[in-house]
């Protein structure tokens, strides 16, 4: 009896020291049924046989926080998002059981990684998806500005026949030769590497800037390496984006940095629309101190031709940002979110996940970061209780026709269709130091990837 009042004074003390620590990794018990949302989709049916004998599925098809049910907000603790959808601060505020997020594809600045840390919200990506297709895509662009396939086509579904060497001349007039060309890439990721080797066996003489890879990857892939973004400019004769979009390189490419490029150079974006200040790539490319242009994604998406300051811009190919499309990496990119949000479920937050993209956050967010995971309570530090015993896991039957079996809708304005879980118990989201306790307006939310 006295060894039982020992370890439930022990107990009460470690109350008083845990109380008001809201852990910014939210590891322990949860319900056997976890919500897990799609919140800017309608299609659940690739993730439901990943994730169906360990959460509900629901999809919420919204374009912003305000347009997402307040049952997903409430009890949500895992949500899946495209690039349709954005979550700031006070948006991922608005969420009281989040733990995870996992963006189906590789970019995640539609999401504040370090507010979401912060909040004891893991973010993770999929990397690996779309490599090939977007590779291919840029490649394509790439070549479509130095052969002006796309102006040659154009040309004959207007009705103009090219008979003569003058006529050609006038037709692909700006058609150059790709071999002893210089391709400048910044960014020199996944896909920054598949490019150049593919521009390689195309011709292309591959230069490259990215301050963050490591040194020697240059010497393992073949490619010269610049110290500066001024030294690739200067020495591009197509410039290609595939670094990711931040605070650091908002308009990257605007009108100083193209005054750096070499007179009558291209420029190829498949990467973040943010990266370009289309103002000034628009007037580069009427007064021809760029020759061309390709760009897959835009500052602000869907993007019209008929709005914007790229309406009247010569020589420039423009597609609705699908670079990363084919089915099979559709399906694949989904396939692995499910897989990491299962992760989540069923292991530890973030150990067990495989592309946390905020881990250096969360890790630098930890309020207890000397205390052994001995002393803190298991409901606080991801202990066995929070895998799911397995005589408590079942797939409720319904949902929406089509919508795959045990999928749930929940739209703004509607009613929940009947809900196989119990509300799950979390501790409410406390706001960070310095930050208001009420979730201010959701500000303006931009379109991405």
């Amino acid at each position: 009896m006295a060894l039982m009042d020992k370890h439930k004074v022990k107990r009460q003390r470690l109350d008083r020291i845990c109380e008001g620590i809201r852990p910014p990794i939210l590891n322990g018990p949860m319900h056997p049924r976890p919500l897990v949302a799609l919140l800017d989709g309608r299609d659940c049916t690739v993730e439901m046989p990943i994730l169906k004998d360990v959460a509900t599925v629901a999809f919420c098809d919204a374009q912003s926080t305000q347009e997402i049910h307040e049952k997903v907000l409430n009890e949500a603790v895992a949500a899946l998002l495209y690039h349709t959808i954005t979550l700031s601060r006070d948006d991922l505020d608005k969420f009281k059981g989040l733990r995870v997020i996992v963006r189906i594809g590789s970019g995640f600045d539609n999401v504040d990684i370090k507010a979401a840390a912060e909040l004891g919200i893991a973010v993770c990506n999929v990397p690996a998806a779309s490599v090939e297709e977007t590779a291919d895509t840029a490649m394509c662009l790439i070549l479509n500005l130095y052969r002006r396939v796309t102006w040659m086509h154009q040309a004959l579904r207007e009705g103009t026949r090219a008979s003569s060497v003058e006529q050609i001349r006038e037709v692909a007039g700006g058609a150059a030769r790709i071999r002893g060309e210089t391709l400048g890439i910044i960014g020199l990721g996944r896909i920054g590497q598949a490019v150049a080797l593919r521009a390689k066996a195309f011709g292309y003489g591959v230069i490259f800037y990215d301050p963050y890879l490591p040194d020697g990857v240059e010497r393992s892939l073949g490619l010269q390496r610049m110290a500066t973004l001024q030294d690739l400019l200067i020495h591009s004769d197509c410039v290609s984006l595939h670094c990711s979009l931040n605070e650091h390189n908002h308009h990257l490419i605007n009108d100083f940095t193209i005054k750096q490029m070499r007179q009558g150079a291209f420029l190829v974006n498949t990467a973040r629309g943010g990266l370009v200040d289309e103002k000034a790539l628009a007037q580069a490319l009427k007064e021809g101190r760029i020759r061309g242009a390709a760009l897959d994604v835009h500052e602000t998406e869907p993007f019209s031709f008929s709005q914007g300051p790229l309406k009247d811009a010569p020589n420039l190919i423009c597609t609705p940002h699908t670079s990363w499309y084919s089915e099979q990496a559709s399906i694949e990119a989904r396939e692995e979110a499910a897989r990491e949000v299962r992760r989540a479920i069923t292991g530890r937050i973030p150990d067990t996940l495989k592309n946390c993209v905020n881990k250096e956050y969360l890790m630098a967010a930890s309020q207890w970061p000397s205390m052994e995971a001995t002393t803190v309570h298991s409901e606080l530090n991801g202990a066995a209780a929070y895998r799911f015993p397995p005589g408590l896991i079942g797939v409720a039957a319904g949902g929406l026709p089509g919508a795959g079996a045990g999928v749930e809708g929940i739209v703004a304005g509607s009613l929940p269709l009947a809900h196989s879980i119990a509300p799950v118990s979390h501790p409410p989201h406390t706001p960070s130091p310095g930050q208001p306790s009420k979730a201010e307006a959701d500000r303006d939310i931009p379109s991405d990837q």
